[in-house]
């Protein structure tokens, strides 16, 4: 296999992935972004922890998620812990972002 092959290969395995991503998105509630891993869920729970040394991390575990994440068979997880030292971004989805605009109305092609 060529290396032009191979970028071939995992350009359409992002397009896939995107796709199915703009499928699930309206599914959930909220969007959870670590330093490893992106995921939809509706439901998030996340816990600023302290070590015994007074090092701050973050405990954080989803219910019922998807995980962007090309090279797993299964994008659905009923359960997820996650435990980092690095920032986590946790934004409710706006059902309103997901809309396409009427035409007429402002951000619409005409």
């Amino acid at each position: 296999m060529s290396s032009e092959d191979l970028e071939k290969y995992e350009a359409e395995m992002e397009l896939q992935l995107y796709r199915e991503y703009r499928d699930v998105v309206g599914l959930f509630s909220y969007v959870v972004e670590t330093e490893r891993r992106f995921y939809l869920t509706n439901h998030v729970d996340l816990q600023p922890r302290t070590t015994d040394t007074g090092e701050m991390y973050f405990e954080v575990t989803m219910q019922d998620a998807w995980v962007w994440d090309m090279y797993r068979p299964a994008r659905f997880v009923k359960n997820v812990r996650v435990v980092t030292f690095k920032d986590v971004n946790v934004e409710e989805i706006t059902k309103s972002d997901l809309e396409v605009p009427a035409a007429g109305q402002p951000g619409s092609q005409s």
